[in-house]
């Protein structure tokens, strides 16, 4: 049974909290841990324990994470109807470091492609990726040709993928969004998961095709490049981009796996469509998890920066250095300035959904969120797509938004991703598999053909945390070795690349 979790109508998380979730949907009347429910409480919601004065904390993980409006009776729902952000939210400094978990063991291996540069792939995608908006229909054209059976005569190629979006030109030729966008798609065309790389261009976009060649090195035998205008127009250019893709095709088909250890897997953790139980179960369960791959000698990265506020401090604790988790706070603090220069706030970021599913404010959709980073100490900060250097635990700057996030995971090293959800999020991604993890039994029925792991059954069952997290390691060595996730059958993954683009368009 797992020390946190009983099997009742709620459950208080603390001692100290003054507020339980519903395990079930809680009328008037009934009797939970000694408090009379005295109205109506969803699956997932709070409920009071005590009395809470209006201006009062609201407590759970033994954390603050809301500010009562009004006072609340015990047994009363306690939501954003009479709860909010608090006034004041505690910034912590750098704690003492804490070693992660203990795990022994022999070391683990999965069966990888190892790329004639000595890097590791999880997957053999061909890419199709687009300087600008305006090869978008081009790119998408040359990958059409090698839909479904077409692909037949190359086997052992996972696909061939064209990556579009809409951004590339309007825009500063030196701004941080141009330097973003060029740093996220040289990650892409680094990545290993990619077997060839053809650019498709426009000709005239500030995304000039010479500066991305650039940071690639130039065209190779791997990466190619065409320009529409120079090109001879778009018929043109889509035949001559099916003869390049046709020739990286032909190369591909000849790679095979083999035993590679785990220290080559770096881990992408993501949640989306967050709901209560997400801090409770996937997430802490993801946790241990990439704990496991930590001390197998592989790499995990939390993100999503507005979803940390309020909880970085658990984070701080495990910086390595004081340069470490000063980079933390600066990121923080770069958040908090955007979203006021553009009229909101971090507590903006709680979807329609996840208050739906009982998350009432950032703090507490924040204290659920950083359990995907498990226990192991925090080795250092990188900007949003920036090449992953350091094995462990790590963190990279991006939006809470998650396709966005995961596409600079990807672009900075990740070949696998980790994506919890209780709403029901269907995200998937290209050229790398994402493995989805269910809060919720009902969640994982509901949408089975969606889901890979139910993590409901450490509230139903009373499955150990451990356990969960062990199944769930176990799980990414079967995915990274090529066994298809969910969202890859169902061919999810081309929308959902997302450069973040945080300059305007002109």
């Amino acid at each position: 049974m797992n020390d946190l979790i009983k099997p009742s109508a709620v459950l208080r998380l603390r001692p100290d909290d003054n507020v339980a979730l519903a395990l079930r949907p809680l009328v008037p009347g009934d009797n939970v841990l000694g408090t009379t429910v005295i109205e109506a409480v969803p699956v997932g919601h709070k409920v009071a324990l005590e009395p809470i004065p209006e201006g009062s904390a609201v407590i759970k993980y033994s954390s603050v994470i809301a500010e009562s409006t009004i006072a609340i009776a015990p047994g009363q729902h306690v939501h954003v109807h009479n709860a909010r952000m608090p006034t004041a939210v505690h910034k912590a400094g750098r704690g003492k470091t804490t070693a992660g978990p203990s795990v022994t063991g022999v070391a683990r291996t999965f069966s990888g492609i190892r790329r004639a540069d000595g890097s590791v792939a999880t997957r053999n995608f061909i890419g199709i990726l687009t300087t600008v908006n305006c090869s978008g229909t081009v790119a998408r054209a040359i990958a059409d040709r090698f839909r479904g059976d077409a692909l037949a005569q190359w086997p052992g190629v996972d696909g061939v993928v064209a990556l579009t979006h809409p951004h590339g030109c309007a825009m500063g030729r030196d701004s941080d969004g141009i330097r973003l966008l060029r740093r996220t798609l040289a990650g892409y065309a680094n990545h290993p998961n990619f077997a060839g790389v053809l650019m498709v261009g426009l000709g005239c976009e500030s995304n000039e095709m010479s500066e991305l060649l650039a940071l690639v090195g130039g065209e190779s035998q791997r990466i190619q490049a065409l320009e529409i205008q120079s090109s001879g127009g778009t018929s043109q250019t889509i035949n001559a981009g099916i003869g390049k893709v046709q020739a990286f095709l032909d190369e591909a088909r000849n790679v095979r796996r083999e035993p590679l250890p785990v220290s080559h897997l770096t881990l992408g953790l993501q949640c989306g469509g967050s709901d209560a139980f997400s801090g409770i179960t996937a997430n802490p369960a993801l946790g241990v998890a990439a704990d496991l791959l930590v001390a197998n000698g592989g790499t995990a990265i939390l993100s999503e920066t507005p979803e940390i506020y309020g909880a970085e401090h658990l984070l701080l604790a495990r910086a390595e250095t004081d340069a470490v988790a000063e980079a933390l706070r600066h990121r923080i603090s770069w958040w908090t300035t955007y979203a006021a220069r553009h009229g909101g706030t971090l507590n903006d970021n709680p979807s329609a959904g996840n208050i739906a599913g009982g998350i009432t404010t950032i703090l507490e959709k924040s204290l659920g969120a950083v359990a995907k980073g498990g226990g192991s100490p925090l080795r250092a900060v990188y900007e949003y797509a920036e090449p992953i250097r350091e094995h462990g635990f790590v963190f990279m700057d991006s939006p809470g938004f998650d396709p966005v996030s995961a596409t600079g995971q990807v672009a900075a090293g990740a070949n696998l991703i980790a994506f919890t959800t209780g709403r029901g999020s269907t995200f998937g991604c290209k050229p790398v598999p994402s493995l989805k993890l269910a809060t919720n039994t009902r969640l994982y029925e509901n949408m089975r053909e969606d889901m890979d792991i139910n993590c409901g059954d450490l509230l139903d069952d009373g499955v150990s945390m451990e356990a969960k997290g062990r199944e769930i390691f176990e799980a990414l060595i079967e995915t990274a070795s090529g066994v298809q996730t969910a969202s890859e059958r169902l061919n999810y993954g081309e929308a959902e690349f997302v450069p973040w683009i945080p300059s305007p368009v002109t």
